[in-house]
Protein backbone atom coordinates (compact mmCIF):
# COMPACT_ATOMS: atom_id res chain seq x y z
CA UNK A 1 0.00 0.00 0.00
CA UNK A 2 1.38 3.55 -1.19
CA UNK A 3 4.50 1.87 -2.25
CA UNK A 4 5.05 -0.24 1.47
CA UNK A 5 4.77 -3.20 2.98
CA UNK A 6 2.15 -3.17 4.85
CA UNK A 7 -0.03 -5.63 7.15
CA UNK A 8 -4.17 -5.07 7.41
CA UNK A 9 -6.28 -6.59 10.13
CA UNK A 10 -9.01 -8.45 8.72
CA UNK A 11 -8.46 -6.33 5.29
CA UNK A 12 -9.49 -3.05 7.12
CA UNK A 13 -7.61 -1.83 9.68
CA UNK A 14 -3.72 -0.80 8.97
CA UNK A 15 -2.25 -2.48 11.56
CA UNK A 16 1.35 -1.91 10.74
CA UNK A 17 4.07 -0.72 8.39
CA UNK A 18 6.55 -3.26 7.56
CA UNK A 19 8.86 -1.11 5.55
CA UNK A 20 10.49 -1.44 2.58
CA UNK A 21 9.26 -4.29 0.43
CA UNK A 22 12.44 -4.91 -1.51
CA UNK A 23 14.46 -5.18 1.66
CA UNK A 24 11.70 -7.95 2.83
CA UNK A 25 11.70 -9.42 -0.36
CA UNK A 26 15.26 -10.19 -0.51
CA UNK A 27 15.20 -11.46 2.79
CA UNK A 28 12.50 -14.23 2.15
CA UNK A 29 13.41 -14.54 -1.01
CA UNK A 30 15.52 -18.03 -0.40
CA UNK A 31 12.49 -19.47 0.81
CA UNK A 32 10.33 -20.15 -1.40
CA UNK A 33 7.44 -17.76 -3.05
CA UNK A 34 6.04 -13.80 -1.63
CA UNK A 35 2.58 -12.94 -2.72
CA UNK A 36 2.92 -10.11 -3.41
CA UNK A 37 -1.05 -8.20 -3.10
CA UNK A 38 -1.50 -4.36 -4.44
CA UNK A 39 -3.53 -3.97 -2.15
CA UNK A 40 -4.60 -0.11 -3.54
CA UNK A 41 -5.42 -1.90 -7.08
CA UNK A 42 -7.43 -3.87 -4.89
CA UNK A 43 -9.49 -1.47 -3.52
CA UNK A 44 -9.16 0.93 -6.88
CA UNK A 45 -7.43 3.35 -5.14
CA UNK A 46 -4.49 3.27 -7.42
CA UNK A 47 -1.40 0.75 -8.06
CA UNK A 48 1.86 -0.46 -7.30
CA UNK A 49 2.80 -1.98 -10.57
CA UNK A 50 6.30 -0.84 -10.29
CA UNK A 51 6.92 -1.74 -6.68
CA UNK A 52 6.02 -5.34 -7.21
CA UNK A 53 7.32 -5.18 -11.31
CA UNK A 54 10.77 -4.91 -9.08
CA UNK A 55 10.48 -7.69 -6.69
CA UNK A 56 9.80 -9.89 -9.46
CA UNK A 57 13.63 -9.39 -10.65
CA UNK A 58 14.34 -9.96 -6.77
CA UNK A 59 12.49 -12.95 -5.60
CA UNK A 60 9.81 -15.53 -6.81
CA UNK A 61 6.26 -14.23 -6.33
CA UNK A 62 3.06 -14.77 -6.89
CA UNK A 63 1.12 -11.31 -7.86
CA UNK A 64 -1.95 -10.39 -6.42
CA UNK A 65 -4.63 -7.56 -6.37
CA UNK A 66 -6.91 -6.04 -9.10
CA UNK A 67 -6.81 -8.83 -11.49
CA UNK A 68 -9.54 -8.84 -12.77
CA UNK A 69 -9.15 -9.84 -16.31
CA UNK A 70 -7.18 -12.17 -18.28
CA UNK A 71 -5.40 -8.84 -20.21
CA UNK A 72 -3.90 -8.15 -16.48
CA UNK A 73 -3.68 -12.07 -15.45
CA UNK A 74 -1.41 -12.20 -18.35
CA UNK A 75 0.26 -9.03 -18.46
CA UNK A 76 1.67 -10.54 -14.68
CA UNK A 77 2.47 -13.80 -16.03
CA UNK A 78 4.25 -12.35 -18.67
CA UNK A 79 6.51 -10.00 -16.46
CA UNK A 80 7.65 -12.98 -14.19
CA UNK A 81 5.28 -13.51 -11.44
CA UNK A 82 4.71 -17.75 -11.00
CA UNK A 83 1.50 -17.18 -10.22
CA UNK A 84 -1.35 -15.04 -10.33
CA UNK A 85 -3.64 -14.40 -7.20
CA UNK A 86 -7.65 -14.34 -8.65
CA UNK A 87 -10.50 -13.33 -6.57
CA UNK A 88 -13.74 -12.34 -7.69
CA UNK A 89 -12.38 -12.46 -11.29
CA UNK A 90 -11.56 -16.26 -10.54
CA UNK A 91 -14.42 -17.29 -13.14
CA UNK A 92 -14.55 -20.71 -15.03
CA UNK A 93 -14.61 -18.45 -18.10
CA UNK A 94 -11.15 -16.28 -17.10
CA UNK A 95 -9.45 -18.71 -15.52
CA UNK A 96 -9.65 -21.25 -18.22
CA UNK A 97 -8.25 -18.84 -20.63
CA UNK A 98 -4.61 -18.91 -18.50
CA UNK A 99 -1.97 -21.56 -18.07
CA UNK A 100 -3.69 -24.02 -15.43
CA UNK A 101 -0.52 -24.48 -13.05
CA UNK A 102 0.12 -20.51 -12.50
CA UNK A 103 -3.51 -19.11 -11.13
CA UNK A 104 -4.23 -19.57 -7.96
CA UNK A 105 -8.05 -18.61 -6.98
CA UNK A 106 -8.87 -16.56 -3.70
CA UNK A 107 -11.43 -17.32 -1.58
CA UNK A 108 -12.56 -15.38 1.16
CA UNK A 109 -14.35 -17.26 3.61
CA UNK A 110 -16.42 -16.12 7.15
CA UNK A 111 -17.47 -19.45 8.95
CA UNK A 112 -17.38 -21.24 5.88
CA UNK A 113 -19.30 -19.03 3.46
CA UNK A 114 -17.48 -17.04 0.52
CA UNK A 115 -17.11 -13.23 1.57
CA UNK A 116 -16.47 -10.35 -1.49
CA UNK A 117 -16.20 -6.88 -1.38
CA UNK A 118 -13.94 -6.52 1.24
CA UNK A 119 -15.45 -9.15 2.69
CA UNK A 120 -18.65 -7.47 3.39
CA UNK A 121 -20.63 -9.16 1.61
CA UNK A 122 -21.64 -12.74 1.86
CA UNK A 123 -22.12 -14.80 -1.27
CA UNK A 124 -24.56 -17.38 0.35
CA UNK A 125 -21.93 -20.15 -1.50
CA UNK A 126 -20.02 -22.53 0.46
CA UNK A 127 -15.72 -22.65 0.00
CA UNK A 128 -15.91 -26.14 -0.67
CA UNK A 129 -18.74 -25.70 -3.34
CA UNK A 130 -16.38 -23.29 -5.05
CA UNK A 131 -13.31 -25.49 -5.04
CA UNK A 132 -15.32 -28.38 -6.39
CA UNK A 133 -16.70 -25.71 -9.34
CA UNK A 134 -12.41 -24.10 -9.92
CA UNK A 135 -10.66 -27.34 -9.62
CA UNK A 136 -10.35 -28.31 -13.48
CA UNK A 137 -9.27 -24.98 -14.00
CA UNK A 138 -6.47 -23.77 -11.18
CA UNK A 139 -3.67 -24.96 -9.90
CA UNK A 140 -4.41 -23.92 -6.61
CA UNK A 141 -6.38 -22.18 -3.81
CA UNK A 142 -5.80 -19.13 -1.16
CA UNK A 143 -8.36 -19.57 1.44
CA UNK A 144 -8.34 -16.71 3.69
CA UNK A 145 -10.35 -17.02 7.31
CA UNK A 146 -11.51 -13.87 7.24
CA UNK A 147 -12.74 -14.07 10.96
CA UNK A 148 -9.33 -14.33 12.38
CA UNK A 149 -6.98 -12.94 9.74
CA UNK A 150 -4.61 -10.56 11.13
CA UNK A 151 -5.52 -11.41 14.41
CA UNK A 152 -2.59 -14.15 15.25
CA UNK A 153 -5.57 -15.78 16.93
CA UNK A 154 -3.52 -19.20 15.79
CA UNK A 155 -4.91 -21.62 12.74
CA UNK A 156 -5.72 -25.32 13.47
CA UNK A 157 -4.74 -27.87 10.29
CA UNK A 158 -8.39 -29.32 11.50
CA UNK A 159 -9.83 -26.46 10.02
CA UNK A 160 -8.21 -26.62 6.63
CA UNK A 161 -8.27 -30.60 6.25
CA UNK A 162 -11.44 -31.01 4.03
CA UNK A 163 -10.46 -28.10 2.26
CA UNK A 164 -7.52 -29.79 1.65
CA UNK A 165 -9.06 -33.07 0.58
CA UNK A 166 -11.66 -31.22 -1.79
CA UNK A 167 -9.12 -29.18 -4.16
CA UNK A 168 -7.79 -32.38 -4.79
CA UNK A 169 -3.56 -33.91 -5.17
CA UNK A 170 -3.34 -31.56 -8.06
CA UNK A 171 -4.45 -28.04 -6.25
CA UNK A 172 -2.57 -26.92 -3.74
CA UNK A 173 -4.12 -25.27 -1.03
CA UNK A 174 -2.43 -21.86 1.01
CA UNK A 175 -3.85 -21.01 4.04
CA UNK A 176 -4.15 -17.45 5.39
CA UNK A 177 -5.47 -15.71 8.56
CA UNK A 178 -4.47 -16.12 12.41
CA UNK A 179 -1.26 -18.64 11.84
CA UNK A 180 1.22 -17.41 14.66
CA UNK A 181 3.66 -20.09 15.09
CA UNK A 182 6.20 -22.40 13.34
CA UNK A 183 4.58 -25.74 15.09
CA UNK A 184 1.42 -24.18 13.07
CA UNK A 185 2.91 -23.90 9.57
CA UNK A 186 4.48 -27.35 9.87
CA UNK A 187 0.99 -28.97 10.56
CA UNK A 188 -0.33 -27.19 7.87
CA UNK A 189 2.50 -28.81 5.79
CA UNK A 190 2.02 -32.15 6.87
CA UNK A 191 -1.58 -32.10 5.81
CA UNK A 192 -0.40 -30.89 2.54
CA UNK A 193 -1.62 -26.78 2.91
CA UNK A 194 1.08 -23.73 2.81
CA UNK A 195 0.61 -21.44 5.19
CA UNK A 196 1.13 -17.37 3.92
CA UNK A 197 2.06 -15.77 6.81
CA UNK A 198 2.70 -11.92 7.43
CA UNK A 199 1.51 -10.62 10.94
CA UNK A 200 3.52 -13.34 13.09
CA UNK A 201 6.51 -12.63 10.90
CA UNK A 202 6.42 -8.21 11.31
CA UNK A 203 5.82 -8.51 14.65
CA UNK A 204 8.74 -11.25 15.70
CA UNK A 205 6.49 -13.70 16.49
CA UNK A 206 7.89 -16.48 14.00
CA UNK A 207 11.23 -17.14 12.85
CA UNK A 208 10.99 -17.50 9.12
CA UNK A 209 13.82 -20.33 9.20
CA UNK A 210 12.17 -21.61 12.33
CA UNK A 211 9.32 -22.08 9.99
CA UNK A 212 10.41 -23.48 7.09
CA UNK A 213 12.25 -26.31 9.60
CA UNK A 214 8.85 -27.08 10.90
CA UNK A 215 8.11 -28.83 7.52
CA UNK A 216 11.06 -30.72 7.82
CA UNK A 217 11.60 -34.05 9.13
CA UNK A 218 15.11 -36.24 9.22
CA UNK A 219 15.34 -40.12 8.90
CA UNK A 220 19.06 -40.26 10.50
CA UNK A 221 19.58 -41.08 14.08
CA UNK A 222 21.47 -37.91 14.59
CA UNK A 223 18.10 -35.83 13.26
CA UNK A 224 20.67 -33.81 10.59
CA UNK A 225 19.17 -33.16 7.02
CA UNK A 226 22.14 -34.13 4.06
CA UNK A 227 22.18 -31.01 2.01
CA UNK A 228 23.13 -30.84 -1.52
CA UNK A 229 24.80 -27.88 -2.30
CA UNK A 230 24.81 -26.33 -6.19
CA UNK A 231 26.00 -23.24 -7.74
CA UNK A 232 23.74 -20.90 -9.86
CA UNK A 233 23.48 -23.36 -12.49
CA UNK A 234 22.76 -26.56 -11.05
CA UNK A 235 26.08 -28.02 -11.18
CA UNK A 236 26.34 -30.22 -7.94
CA UNK A 237 29.41 -28.94 -5.44
CA UNK A 238 29.33 -31.15 -2.69
CA UNK A 239 27.30 -32.79 0.16
CA UNK A 240 27.16 -31.22 3.61
CA UNK A 241 24.62 -31.48 6.63
CA UNK A 242 22.17 -29.18 8.55
CA UNK A 243 20.59 -28.59 11.66
CA UNK A 244 18.09 -26.14 12.97
CA UNK A 245 20.87 -23.57 14.51
CA UNK A 246 22.83 -24.10 10.84
CA UNK A 247 19.68 -23.33 8.98
CA UNK A 248 18.99 -20.12 10.87
CA UNK A 249 22.16 -19.19 10.75
CA UNK A 250 21.79 -19.59 6.84
CA UNK A 251 18.76 -17.83 6.27
CA UNK A 252 19.60 -15.01 8.26
CA UNK A 253 22.92 -14.47 7.24
CA UNK A 254 22.25 -15.26 3.51
CA UNK A 255 25.44 -17.08 3.38
CA UNK A 256 25.84 -21.16 3.12
CA UNK A 257 26.37 -22.32 7.32
CA UNK A 258 26.67 -25.59 7.49
CA UNK A 259 26.62 -28.06 10.72
CA UNK A 260 29.45 -29.71 11.34
CA UNK A 261 30.07 -33.09 12.25
CA UNK A 262 33.54 -33.02 13.20
CA UNK A 263 33.30 -29.76 15.40
CA UNK A 264 29.99 -30.41 16.37
CA UNK A 265 28.88 -26.54 15.67
CA UNK A 266 28.22 -23.88 12.68
CA UNK A 267 30.47 -24.25 9.52
CA UNK A 268 30.03 -20.98 8.10
CA UNK A 269 31.81 -21.75 4.84
CA UNK A 270 34.65 -19.62 3.57
CA UNK A 271 35.43 -18.13 7.22
CA UNK A 272 39.05 -19.21 6.87
CA UNK A 273 38.96 -19.63 3.24
CA UNK A 274 38.35 -17.34 1.50
CA UNK A 275 35.25 -19.23 -0.29
CA UNK A 276 32.52 -18.21 1.13
CA UNK A 277 28.82 -18.98 -0.34
CA UNK A 278 25.85 -15.81 -1.02
CA UNK A 279 23.00 -17.91 -0.12
CA UNK A 280 20.49 -17.83 -2.89
CA UNK A 281 17.91 -20.54 -2.78
CA UNK A 282 16.51 -23.22 -0.07
CA UNK A 283 14.55 -26.09 -1.30
CA UNK A 284 13.47 -29.13 0.65
CA UNK A 285 13.36 -32.63 -1.47
CA UNK A 286 9.26 -34.22 -2.25
CA UNK A 287 10.08 -36.31 1.19
CA UNK A 288 10.89 -33.30 2.97
CA UNK A 289 14.23 -35.02 5.02
CA UNK A 290 16.93 -33.66 2.50
CA UNK A 291 17.60 -30.34 1.68
CA UNK A 292 19.45 -28.07 -1.75
CA UNK A 293 21.18 -25.10 -1.13
CA UNK A 294 21.55 -22.82 -4.05
CA UNK A 295 24.91 -20.74 -3.90
CA UNK A 296 26.79 -18.03 -5.29
CA UNK A 297 30.09 -19.82 -4.76
CA UNK A 298 33.76 -17.19 -4.50
CA UNK A 299 36.88 -18.29 -4.02
CA UNK A 300 38.29 -21.41 -5.83
CA UNK A 301 35.44 -23.87 -4.91
CA UNK A 302 33.42 -25.54 -2.19
CA UNK A 303 35.82 -28.97 -1.37
CA UNK A 304 38.38 -28.64 0.92
CA UNK A 305 41.16 -29.77 -1.69
CA UNK A 306 40.99 -26.63 -3.02
CA UNK A 307 38.60 -27.10 -5.92
CA UNK A 308 35.24 -26.15 -7.25
CA UNK A 309 33.10 -29.46 -6.38
CA UNK A 310 34.24 -32.68 -4.49
CA UNK A 311 34.32 -34.64 -7.61
CA UNK A 312 37.55 -32.10 -9.24
CA UNK A 313 40.36 -34.39 -8.12
CA UNK A 314 38.70 -37.57 -10.02
CA UNK A 315 38.33 -35.25 -13.40
CA UNK A 316 41.29 -34.71 -15.79
CA UNK A 317 40.45 -30.78 -15.27
CA UNK A 318 39.60 -28.99 -12.62
CA UNK A 319 37.32 -26.71 -14.95
CA UNK A 320 34.59 -28.71 -17.09
CA UNK A 321 31.24 -28.37 -16.49
CA UNK A 322 30.65 -27.17 -19.85
CA UNK A 323 29.95 -23.71 -20.12
CA UNK A 324 30.05 -22.73 -16.54
CA UNK A 325 33.63 -24.15 -17.11
CA UNK A 326 34.13 -21.72 -20.03
CA UNK A 327 33.13 -18.76 -17.89
CA UNK A 328 35.71 -19.42 -15.18
CA UNK A 329 38.77 -20.17 -17.51
CA UNK A 330 37.89 -16.93 -19.53
CA UNK A 331 37.81 -15.28 -16.38
CA UNK A 332 40.44 -16.83 -14.49
CA UNK A 333 42.73 -15.57 -17.75
CA UNK A 334 41.39 -12.03 -17.52
CA UNK A 335 41.97 -11.70 -14.14
CA UNK A 336 45.54 -13.24 -13.92
CA UNK A 337 46.12 -10.62 -17.06
CA UNK A 338 47.07 -12.83 -19.92
CA UNK A 339 47.86 -9.86 -22.23
CA UNK A 340 49.08 -12.81 -25.10
CA UNK A 341 46.00 -14.42 -25.17
CA UNK A 342 43.50 -14.29 -27.89
CA UNK A 343 41.04 -13.26 -25.24
CA UNK A 344 42.49 -10.54 -24.51
CA UNK A 345 43.10 -9.58 -27.85
CA UNK A 346 39.40 -10.15 -28.30
CA UNK A 347 38.77 -7.10 -25.57
CA UNK A 348 41.50 -4.97 -26.81
CA UNK A 349 41.14 -4.47 -30.57
CA UNK A 350 38.13 -2.40 -31.27
CA UNK A 351 35.87 -4.09 -33.30
CA UNK A 352 37.67 -7.26 -33.40
CA UNK A 353 35.01 -8.78 -30.93
CA UNK A 354 32.02 -7.75 -32.94
CA UNK A 355 33.08 -8.81 -36.39
CA UNK A 356 33.84 -12.27 -34.90
CA UNK A 357 30.53 -12.47 -33.32
CA UNK A 358 28.88 -12.20 -36.53
CA UNK A 359 31.44 -14.15 -38.87
CA UNK A 360 30.43 -16.61 -36.59
CA UNK A 361 27.35 -16.45 -36.54
CA UNK A 362 26.69 -16.80 -40.33
CA UNK A 363 29.48 -20.21 -39.89
CA UNK A 364 26.57 -21.54 -37.68
CA UNK A 365 23.99 -20.60 -40.12
CA UNK A 366 25.42 -22.26 -43.17
CA UNK A 367 27.12 -25.29 -40.77
CA UNK A 368 25.11 -28.76 -42.59
CA UNK A 369 26.73 -31.84 -40.62
CA UNK A 370 26.05 -32.72 -37.13
CA UNK A 371 29.47 -32.29 -35.84
CA UNK A 372 30.05 -28.73 -37.46
CA UNK A 373 27.22 -27.52 -36.06
CA UNK A 374 28.26 -28.88 -32.55
CA UNK A 375 31.97 -27.07 -33.18
CA UNK A 376 30.39 -23.51 -34.68
CA UNK A 377 27.90 -23.43 -31.93
CA UNK A 378 30.76 -23.70 -29.77
CA UNK A 379 32.68 -20.61 -31.73
CA UNK A 380 29.67 -18.60 -31.34
CA UNK A 381 29.55 -19.21 -27.62
CA UNK A 382 32.98 -18.48 -26.83
CA UNK A 383 32.68 -15.11 -28.78
CA UNK A 384 29.32 -14.54 -26.40
CA UNK A 385 31.03 -14.92 -23.77
CA UNK A 386 33.58 -12.78 -24.35
CA UNK A 387 31.11 -10.10 -24.86
CA UNK A 388 29.64 -11.02 -21.88
CA UNK A 389 32.06 -10.63 -19.82
CA UNK A 390 33.39 -7.71 -21.41
CA UNK A 391 29.65 -6.26 -19.91
CA UNK A 392 30.05 -7.92 -16.90
CA UNK A 393 27.41 -10.14 -17.18
CA UNK A 394 27.73 -13.65 -15.50
CA UNK A 395 26.00 -16.85 -17.24
CA UNK A 396 23.77 -17.14 -14.02
CA UNK A 397 22.50 -13.86 -14.91
CA UNK A 398 22.10 -15.02 -19.01
CA UNK A 399 20.21 -18.26 -17.54
CA UNK A 400 17.76 -16.20 -14.88
CA UNK A 401 16.71 -14.16 -18.04
CA UNK A 402 15.74 -17.23 -20.04
CA UNK A 403 14.16 -18.36 -16.94
CA UNK A 404 11.80 -14.95 -16.40
CA UNK A 405 11.18 -15.83 -20.54
CA UNK A 406 10.02 -19.09 -20.07
CA UNK A 407 7.49 -17.43 -17.64
CA UNK A 408 5.64 -15.82 -20.44
CA UNK A 409 2.50 -17.00 -21.79
CA UNK A 410 2.39 -14.58 -24.50
CA UNK A 411 4.61 -15.04 -27.29
CA UNK A 412 6.04 -12.42 -29.74
CA UNK A 413 6.10 -13.23 -33.54
CA UNK A 414 9.77 -13.71 -33.72
CA UNK A 415 9.61 -12.29 -37.58
CA UNK A 416 13.23 -10.97 -38.63
CA UNK A 417 13.83 -7.43 -38.39
CA UNK A 418 14.50 -5.39 -41.78
CA UNK A 419 18.00 -5.44 -42.84
CA UNK A 420 19.34 -1.77 -42.31
CA UNK A 421 21.68 -0.76 -44.98
CA UNK A 422 21.70 -0.81 -48.94
CA UNK A 423 22.65 1.14 -51.64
Amino acid sequence: MNGQAVQLRQGKTLVLEAGDPRVLARRFAPLGEIAAIDLDAAMGKGSNAPVIKELLTLARCRVGGGIRDVTTARAWLDAGARKVILGTAATVDVVSQLPRDRVIAALDARDGEVVVEGWTKSTGRGVLERIKELKAYVGGFLVTFVEIEGTLSGLNAARVAPIVAAAGLNCRVTAAGGVRSASEVGALDAIGADAQVGMAIYQGLMDIADAYAACLRSDRPDGLWPTVIVDELGTALGLAYSDLESLRAAVHEQRGVYFSRSRSGLWRKGETSGAAQSLVAIDADCDRDALRFTVRQEGAGFCHLNSRTCWDHFAASSFGDGLGGLERRLRSSISAGDDKSYTARLLREPGLLGKKLTEEAAELTAASSHDHVAAEAADVMYFTMVRMLQAGVSLSEVAAELDRRALRVQRRGGDAKPESGGG
